[in-house]
């Protein structure tokens, strides 16, 4: 009998992988149509996290409009989205001084007024709730672990097996996936989804395109004291404690009672491999325009998660045969704004509007050409054409020099529709851009003080991440001899250091040097296989319903 007789399969028009704002929108908007034309739609959602939102990390500023589009009585729903922004600050940063900079410096899409801080978990949640009430079936605690293609055609996926031992073996509960076919299949992963990564391989959906460009955002979840919150101040700055070549900048958000969403985003382009994005961001939390705002208050959740920067000409093609990306998963982030949210809805329901045609005309598997005729002439394409030059200007120029050509360009797109630039391409991919270590300075980090400042064990810990032990380790290596062989020697193994988990170690025994994983610590946020210089690492999905159980996030 082969392995896919083994296995239980049911068919949906629809299969949605990952329960966040992009692949729940899809399923909502597929709802919202099949009831307003009498027809039946079957819609799954696939969430690897323990339950819709435990994996979903962002800062986060909302911008309500992808929301108001697909479910305009929101507020009367009961969305958690309640913390309007009343006051939006810029800063550049010195080691001891910040500097304001005007508002008016910048042009009105980089505005927050009319915005909201808010938890993306809790909306995701909420998300959740209303596909349920339309029909929705979701399975979290199932993630998508392969692909389904037959001739050439994606045809569904399959899901992880349960109760694998780490040596392969099947332990005493163990149940194969299962397959899950669909008419078309939704991608909505996030950044460098294992599955979307195989499907552009597939497809050769990025030929033509920029490299896609990636960050790391670090963040922290504060119960501050009733003296230093501000409610409603989004606050975010740029400089130190990067140096002028790293891309990247604070945040910090305070919304409901009392709580603040602090955070750093790293440009994972930097060129020193002894940067380490997780000492950095405990060292932005010390510097004197940000310490006083902690004084007395505790951290209660810590997370870390890459996030797309390529925006508009990284954006690959969107559909192929049987399917399509949506959201995070195809690259929708508006990184000067640090806003992706809103895009994500809005590409889940073109997604969601395109395959409802499709069904109604009798088709399934073809490509769904109509989702990326309907992107390119979108409010998401004009927001990331607006802002198309600002990651390779900043890339090119680094911080100080980039900031006001970025302002010049935003203000010409904004106004006149063109910019002196043209658009500017990006360069290498980032795993490309680390210099040797012998060329590179040694980056010395303080000591966690466990006031404001903490080791990366303990915030993993706070991050609520779990995984069965007696698993098969979900970061592969291709060769398990370069960690020491090649990227040792070459680049001091940077792993150990990009790694906002602890996952990755050079363990110093008296036969030499052993690499390290432990994959228990991993919160997922696939740093690993976009920076490794090698492209040794490949994130896959563990056994469901492992990882982070992201709180309040």
């Amino acid at each position: 009998m082969s392995e896919a007789a083994q296995r239980e399969s049911m068919d949906y028009d629809v299969v949605i992988v990952g329960g966040g704002p992009a692949g729940l929108s899809a399923a909502i908007r597929l709802k919202q149509l099949a009831a307003a034309h009498g027809r039946e739609v079957s819609v799954c959602v696939l969430e690897k996290g323990s339950e819709i939102g435990a994996h979903i990390f962002s800062g986060a500023v909302l911008d309500p409009g992808g929301l108001n589009e697909l479910i305009p009585d929101w507020k009367d729903k009961g969305a958690p989205v309640e913390t309007a922004v009343t006051d939006d600050r810029f800063y550049y940063y010195t080691r001891k001084h910040a500097i304001r900079i005007p508002g008016l410096l910048f042009p009105p899409l980089m505005s927050n007024h009319g915005n909201y801080i808010i938890s993306l978990g809790n909306l995701t949640r909420w998300l959740g709730q209303q596909a349920e009430a339309l029909g929705v079936e979701i399975y979290p605690g199932f993630p998508a672990r392969d692909l389904l293609v037959e001739d050439g055609v994606l045809k569904g996926v399959i899901t992880g097996d349960l109760g694998v031992a780490r040596n392969g073996h099947h332990k005493s509960g163990y149940t194969p996936g299962m397959i899950l076919r669909g008419k078309y299949t939704l991608f909505a992963e996030g950044a460098r989804g294992s599955l979307s990564k195989q499907l552009n391989a597939l497809f050769k959906l990025d030929e033509g395109r920029s490299p896609q460009k990636y960050g790391i955002g670090l963040k922290d979840l504060w119960e501050l004291s009733k003296e230093t919150h501000r409610k409603g101040l989004a606050l975010h700055g740029f400089g130190w404690p990067l140096g002028d070549d790293t891309g990247g900048g604070i945040f910090m958000y305070h919304f409901g009672e009392n709580l603040c969403a602090i955070g750093l985003v790293v440009h994972l382009n930097y060129k020193n491999p002894y940067l380490n994005p997780y000492e950095e961001f405990q060292r932005a939390k010390t510097h004197p325009a940000i310490a006083p705002y902690l004084q007395g208050g505790k951290r209660i959740c810590y997370g870390a998660r890459a996030i797309t920067e390529g925006g508009f000409q990284s954006v690959p093609k969107l559909s192929f045969p049987g399917g399509a990306l949506i959201g995070c998963a195809a690259g929708f982030v508006n990184l000067p704004r640090i806003k992706g949210s809103h895009n994500a809805i809005r590409t889940g329901k073109l997604a969601a509007e395109a395959v409802f045609v499709a069904l109604g005309e009798g088709r399934s598997g073809d490509t769904l050409e109509a989702y990326d005729i309907a992107y390119q002439t979108s409010a998401v394409a004009r927001d990331l054409w607006l802002v198309r030059n600002a990651k390779p200007l900043w890339s090119r120029l680094g911080t100080l020099a980039s900031l006001p050509l970025i302002g010049l360009d935003l203000w010409m797109n904004q106004l006149l529709g063109f910019s002196l630039f043209g658009t500017l391409s990006h360069g290498k991919p980032d795993h490309a851009s680390l210099e040797k270590a012998k060329d590179s300075a040694p980056m010395p980090y303080p000591r966690a003080d466990g006031i404001r400042t903490f080791d990366r064990l303990s915030s993993v810990f706070v991050s609520n991440t779990n995984h069965e032990e007696d698993q098969p380790v979900h970061l592969l290596l291709r060769d398990p001899t370069i960690p020491i062989r090649i990227n040792l020697p070459d680049y001091a193994e940077p792993a150990q250091r990009y790694c906002p988990a602890g996952v990755y170690e050079i363990v110093e025994e008296a036969s030499g040097p052993r690499f390290q994983i432990n994959a228990q610590n991993c919160v997922h946020c696939k740093t690993c296989d976009i920076k490794d210089p090698a492209q040794n690492i490949t994130w896959v999905t563990p056994e469901g319903g492992g990882g982070p159980n992201y709180s309040n996030m």
